[in-house]
């Protein structure tokens, strides 16, 4: 005996969208099913509106036209984006992208607990698609395992927004006669008690999509809906860890602050749950018969590679240190310099003349490296040795002579003024080895005169134990 297959005719909407011979799922106001366009040629997922008792209800269609454009309104790469709308035999219509992959729900039927990193990963992934509903004003109300689907490429799609609100808007109460608002497995209690819909709505939905995701069953079971319902308003989850020992402790916060009974003590936002994912969100390995396997090419891996690294900080440089020059140490600033410290001295204000000098002094001991340069500086030739950064020169003018106890002679060091003082000339920087000064007010004689600042070297020109004075 032969059997013939079913070989009906299928169903074609608007001469262009062609079905396959039956659905792939209902749901509570409509039947799924897939197809192909025929004038593009790409694969399409059909909602076609299904009227229970086969009596046509404008209630119903007013909803199903309020899903199709909430849905349209929605541009994220988590929501399927819809093609086309219309009408057949009196059965609006919507065409939406057609997604391959696994539902959550059927993921954690199969597999159980899933890993740490997978489970952060998916609720983050559905966060950012609420962020972007919720700017939109746009509340989902049926957020579950069984409206997201994982992708081969490791994306998330959250589908279904049939019972989503648009808060502040005239369709906002429209609900079907005796229809559930919801889920009760993923109800919030201001859901269950007084139907009122937010944004902490659809974030209580998340928490209990993820406590699922890790420990592998629900929040909250029971015989009934009711029961379930009054769990979600009266009872506390079991402890996450007790279930699954290897969830972080901050993770399981997350969790149970997420699952708050109160809207007003969950977190503020979808995208600061998403933050907190963030972490979490790692080591996603391999999940056999879900995944394309990574040595397979991925358009969207490649894509999202290359988004991730947008407005990327790069680390912070320390900018180099700008270069020491000489236009800090210039001869009108020796000069300056050299006469505030003779005025000071002459009045007996020696450590004022200390610190000026030392002033002065700094910038000169930057040019050590360089050769020596010749200077004019009030009115007589000076010359700066190219290791010790010393001035040297003639001036007419004579000072009187320190005390023996001034505190100048302790002030200031032989590498700062460097111990060249005498108007004979010198051998070099290192001819003679500088020693410790006698504390005497005898001023060091030369050939031509006396020296006119003081310094703690010896003169190495004419050996005297007395206050050597350049």
């Amino acid at each position: 005996m032969i059997v013939v297959a079913d070989m009906r005719q299928p169903l074609v909407l608007n001469d262009r969208y062609e079905l396959e011979p039956l659905p792939i799922g209902r749901g509570g106001m409509g039947e799924v099913w897939v197809g192909r366009d025929v004038k593009l040629e790409r694969e399409i997922a059909v909602k076609l509106i299904r009227f229970p008792d086969g009596v046509h209800d404008d209630e119903l269609v007013r909803r199903f036209v309020r899903e199709s454009r909430i849905t349209a309104r929605l541009e994220h790469p988590g929501v399927p984006p819809v093609y086309d709308v219309g009408t057949h035999d009196g059965r609006p219509f919507m065409v939406m992208q057609r997604i391959r992959g696994i539902s959550v729900a059927d993921l954690v039927a199969e597999h159980g607990p899933l890993p740490i990193g997978w489970a952060a990963a998916i609720a983050a992934q559905t966060c950012s698609v609420l962020a972007a509903a919720h700017r939109e004003s746009l509340v989902h109300r049926d957020l579950k395992p069984g409206n997201l689907m994982l992708c081969p490429d490791g994306t998330v799609r959250v589908l279904d927004f049939g019972l989503a609100v648009a808060l502040a808007s005239a369709d906002s109460q429209i609900t079907r006669t005796g229809q559930s608002l919801g889920t009760p497995a993923y109800m919030a209690p201001e859901l269950v008690m007084a139907g009122m819909t937010g944004p902490q709505t659809d974030l209580y939905a998340v928490g209990c999509t993820l406590y699922e995701m890790l420990a592998g069953q629900a929040p909250f079971r029971g015989a009934t809906a009711y029961a379930v319902m009054r769990k979600q308003v009266d009872e506390r989850p079991l402890a996450l860890r007790t279930l699954h020992a290897g969830v972080p402790a901050e993770l399981e916060t997350l969790v149970l602050e997420l699952m708050a009974k109160a809207p007003e003590d969950r977190p503020a936002d979808a995208e600061s749950v998403f933050g907190r994912l963030l972490p979490f969100a790692r080591n996603l390995g391999m999940l056999p018969g879900v995944l394309t396997p990574p040595s397979a090419s991925n358009a969207v891996r490649m894509y999202a590679e290359v988004v991730r690294r947008v407005l990327e900080v790069p680390p912070t440089a320390v900018p180099p240190s700008p270069p020491d020059t000489l236009s800090e140490f210039s001869d009108s600033d020796l000069a300056r310099a050299r006469e505030a410290a003779s005025s000071l001295v002459r009045r007996s204000r020696y450590s004022q003349a200390a610190d000026v000098l030392s002033a002065i002094a700094s910038p000169a001991t930057r040019c050590s490296a360089l050769p020596p340069r010749r200077f004019s500086a009030c009115g007589s030739s000076s010359r700066i040795s190219g290791s010790t950064g010393v001035t040297t020169g003639r001036r007419r003018r004579r000072t009187e002579s320190l005390p023996p106890t001034s505190p100048r002679r302790r002030a200031t060091s032989p590498t700062s003024l460097g111990g060249a003082g005498c108007r004979r000339p010198r051998a070099g920087p290192s001819s003679a080895k500088p020693r410790r000064l006698w504390r005497s007010s005898r001023r060091c004689s030369t050939t031509s005169g006396t020296c006119t600042v003081p310094t703690t070297t010896e003169c190495s020109s004419c050996a005297s134990r007395s206050p050597c004075w350049i």
